[in-house]
Formats: C-alpha cells, structure tokens, sequence
C-alpha cells in the first residue's frame, strides 16, 4: 500500500521537480529520507540560503523545491520578498507545520499559529494539508507555481504524518565519517553529547550556561538544572549570539553549550564574538555531526566543515578540538581568559529522558531573578 510519503514524492517526480533543497524537521524525517535517494537534494544549513540557491536554479530553468519547519519560514520572509518574488521566480515550499496540532514544544505555537495571516500579508499563496485526501490538491497547483512563475507554501499538518514509520539516520551517519577532513580523522567518537554535558555539570558554580534548543536542554535540565541555565525551547542558531549578549553584562563566566547545526547555521555570530571579544565567554560547540533533535540527520561538519578551523578564521585565536569529556574539565578549569572555542567530537546520540517540566517564562524568571541577586550580575 502507498504511504502519503511514497504518494507526495510520486507527484514531485511527475511535475519534473528538481532539485530539492531542505532542513530537517522531526516530524518529517520518514518523507525527507525518500526525497534524499529520490532528487537531486542539497542540505541546507538555513533557510535563506535555500532561496538564493532556488533562485539560481529557477534562473537556469529549473524547479527548485524546498522543504522546511514552519518556523523557519521567519528566517526566509525577507528573501522571498525581495529576490524570489521581486524577480518573479517560481519556488514550491513544503513546510512542516509546527504549533498547530499535537504540538509538544511551546516555542513554536506563537509563529506557527499566525503563519497563514503571515502569508496573506505577504500576498503568498498556500494550501493547508492535512489528511491524505488533501495531496490529491498539490499535482495542479504545483505546476501552476512554475507555469505562472509563483511563490506557493503548502502546510502540512503533523497530522498527515502521524503514521509515518520510524527511521534512523545513524547507520547512514558512519560511513560519512571516512571523508570528513584529515584534520578531524585522529578524533574519535567515543562519547556522546550527554557525555560532555555531564562532564561540564560537575563543575559549574557560580557559572551562567546557555544551552542550545531542544535535547541538549533536556539533557543539562537531567543532569543538573539550575536557575543560572537559560534552556533554549527555540530559535535555532542563537545559542552562540545570546551568551555574547550575557557576557557583555555579568561579570560571570558564561559558557555556551551549542551544536553544529546550530553554528552552520548563523555561523557570522563567531565573527561578532571576535570583534567583541568577551574574555568570560566560552563556546562549547559539541560536534555530533548530526541534527540530534530532528532524527539524527547528517550536518555538513560529519564530510567537510571543521568547526575549529571556521572559529579561527572567523578571528577566534583560543580554540581547541577534543574528543573526551575529561579532556574538557581540564580546558574548562584553566583560569585562561576567553573568548574560547572548544570544539568537542562526539558522536550521534540522545538520551531518553522526559521534557522540561517548566514553561518558558518560568524559564525566564528564575534564571534572571538568579543572574541579578544581590544586585551583582
């Protein structure tokens, strides 16, 4: 029996779509596999960058289609507006609609609810899927996109895909590894990022940590929560810019628990971190070479981007790469001034651990009434 998955890709094959551009969504992942062996596909590591690279292939006669969260259309909007629809390029956009049904993680309700009168004060058109019957609507309106050169958004409520099988990208993860640059090859990848996480919660005190969205919050909340963790629910790719904003105000050690996925992705952050240089701030970029929230698909720092390397060039001199967490207590307790890069080798993996049990201004209050005790942030 065809899946809805199977069904969707049969229609992109029939309209001629080419290529497929995307960035994972958890709720996707089953779908984002088969568009992977099915098109040509680029990975994206945001999703502005998905529009220009659409925008070149609709100007070599292509059809370029893309697949993303709904929060991240807020990174796009402005890209849309200004080359795709000023140039009357055509692009199909498949977004995973967060915040709308069945929604666990309470940063994407806001956007996600308000994203249709978002597209009608742009003036995009959309379509809302969200049963299996609603596909039968996605073959006509798909070609008018490239015949009337259109902007279209399709919705896809999680619904569609409550069915969807499990799938894991791990074993696809480890061959990757064999061509990654020479320079990470002597790292190996014992240890995950709980691992890490668990290594530097032995020591923190008086520190402030901000820790990037989604798991890796889960897992410092499970090892050791503290009302001087700021947990991130979203806003992917700021993990980076918020503790350089923290660092310029407290007097404290700030120390940021971000992820490859989240510095390709605003990777221009580490420049400002240069120019500012804050020397309490310390970035503990855990390199798993994969989207852990999302289904573990591949970042490009498990083929071909060594992090360090992109810190330095950025203007970082105090780097250091590392693949044990004992190895980063003992960067961690240097009394060296920062700013610091450490870029710590782990390999893919969660633990299972339950959600958060605290709402985001819960999360707010107590981490800045603890920042500002004493009046001595």
């Amino acid at each position: 029996m065809e899946t809805c998955e199977e069904r969707l890709v049969k229609i992109l094959k029939d309209v001629g779509i080419n290529p497929v551009l995307s960035l994972p969504c958890e709720k996707i992942k089953g779908l984002l596999s088969l568009l992977e062996k099915e098109f040509l596909h680029i990975p994206l590591t945001r999703e502005e960058e998905g529009v220009g690279i659409s925008a070149g292939a609709a100007l070599a006669g292509k059809r370029p289609c893309m697949f993303i969260q709904s929060s991240g259309m807020g990174n796009m909007l402005n890209a849309l507006m200004s080359l795709t629809k000023t140039y009357s390029l055509p692009l199909s956009i498949f977004v995973s609609w967060r915040g709308v049904y069945n929604e666990k993680i309470q940063a994407q309700v806001p956007f996600g609810k308000a994203l249709p009168g978002v597209f009608e004060a742009c003036g995009i058109g959309y379509t809302v899927l969200e049963k299996e019957e609603d596909l039968s609507l996605v073959e006509d309106r798909l070609s008018r996109v490239y015949e009337k050169k259109e902007i279209h958004v399709f919705l896809m409520s999680p619904f569609l895909w409550k069915e969807q099988p499990e799938y894991s990208y791990f074993q696809r993860w480890l061959p990757s590894i064999k061509h990654v640059q020479r320079s990470l090859r002597k790292f190996s990848r014992r240890f995950i990022r709980f691992d890490f996480i668990e290594a530097l919660a032995s020591i923190l005190d008086g520190e402030v940590v901000v820790s990037n969205l989604g798991i890796p919050s889960k897992e410092l909340f499970y090892i050791k929560h503290r009302p001087l963790n700021f947990y991130m629910l979203g806003s992917m790719g700021m993990a980076t810019a918020i503790g350089t904003g923290l660092s310029l105000f407290t007097k404290r050690r700030v120390i940021v628990i971000d992820g490859d996925g989240g510095l390709l992705m605003n990777p221009g952050t580490l420049g400002t971190v240069a120019y500012l240089s804050p020397e309490d701030l310390f970035i503990i970029a855990i390199d798993n070479g994969s989207y852990g929230s999302t289904g573990d698909q591949p970042t490009l720092s498990s083929r071909c981007v060594d992090l360090e390397a992109v810190a330095r060039a950025f203007g970082i001199m105090r780097t250091q790469k590392t693949d044990s967490p004992r190895e980063l207590l003992r960067i961690l307790k240097n009394k060296r001034k920062g700013p610091f890069f450490i870029h710590a080798i782990a390999r893919p993996g969660n633990k299972d651990i339950p959600d958060i049990p605290l709402t985001p201004l819960e999360i707010r209050e107590l981490f800045s009434n603890a920042l500002l005790r004493d009046g001595s942030p």
